[in-house]
C-alpha cells in the first residue's frame, strides 16, 4: 500500500472495528481475483461505504468520489492519495469511465456503485447503464459486495453517525461474464449487465442475523 493509503486504511480499520463492531465475511472469495483486475461492486447506502469496502482488502483499491468533494482543499490533498477517482454525477464524463476501465484492465481493483447514487431509504436501487458500459469494456470479473448496517449508522441526510451500530460487509462469488455477454453496445444491454450485478448483491445475506 502507498504511504498515505496505508495510514487511512489503518485509521479506518481502528475506527470501524472500535465504534461499529465491523465484520467482513468471505474474504477468501477475493483470492480468485487476486493478481488480476476486478470491479468491486457494492450497494450504496452511506458515506461510510467506500472505506467499509476498502478495509475488507489487505491491499490498495481505487474508489469513485463525487467531483465536488475535491473542491475542499483538505479533500483535494487526501482523496488522490487514497486513490479516489473524481466523477461528475451531474454530467457523466466518459473520461472518468475510461480511467476506471484502464485501471481494471491493467490489473487494479476499482470499487464501483452500480446504483449510481446513495439509497435514500436503505433499499437496493436499480443498476445504471454507465456501470454496465464499464463492465462490458473492462472485461474483468465483478465481485459483488453487500454492506449491512451502514444505513442505520449514517443514512443520507444525517450528520452524526449512530455509534456502535453493527456494520457487516459480505463478499459474494465473483461474476465472470462471457465474451458473448460483454459484446453489447446499447444502453439497455449495459443496464442489464449492471442489473445482473445488483441482483447478485441483493441475494447476499447477512450472516450475523
Amino acid at each position: 500500500m502507498p504511504f498515505w493509503y496505508r495510514i487511512g486504511h489503518t485509521i479506518a480499520r481502528i475506527l470501524f472495528h472500535g465504534f461499529f463492531r465491523y465484520r467482513a465475511y468471505n474474504r477468501e472469495k477475493l483470492e480468485s481475483v487476486h493478481g488480476s483486475g476486478a470491479l468491486i461492486a457494492s450497494n450504496h447506502v452511506s458515506m461510510f461505504d467506500p472505506p467499509l469496502v476498502g478495509i475488507a482488502f489487505r491491499y490498495a483499491i481505487y474508489y469513485l468520489a463525487r467531483k465536488t468533494l475535491f473542491d475542499n482543499p483538505v479533500n483535494a490533498f487526501f482523496y488522490p492519495r487514497f486513490q479516489a477517482i473524481p466523477v461528475d454525477q451531474e454530467r457523466p464524463e466518459f473520461g472518468a469511465l475510461k480511467k476506471i476501465i484502464k485501471l481494471a484492465k491493467s490489473g487494479e481493483k476499482v470499487n464501483i456503485f452500480p446504483e449510481g447514487e446513495r439509497s435514500e431509504d436503505g433499499r437496493i436501487l436499480p443498476g445504471q447503464a454507465g456501470v454496465g458500459l464499464v463492465i462490458a469494456k473492462s472485461k474483468v470479473p465483478v465481485v459483488p459486495v453487500r454492506i449491512f448496517g451502514a444505513y442505520e449508522a449514517l443514512p443520507r441526510g444525517r450528520t452524526f453517525p449512530k455509534l456502535f451500530t453493527p456494520i457487516t460487509v459480505v463478499i459474494g462469488d465473483p461474476i465472470v461474464f462471457s465474451d458473448e455477454e460483454l459484446n453489447v453496445k446499447d444502453k439497455d444491454a449495459y443496464r442489464a449487465l449492471s442489473q445482473r450485478v445488483m441482483d447478485a448483491i441483493a441475494e447476499i445475506e447477512n450472516p450475523r442475523k
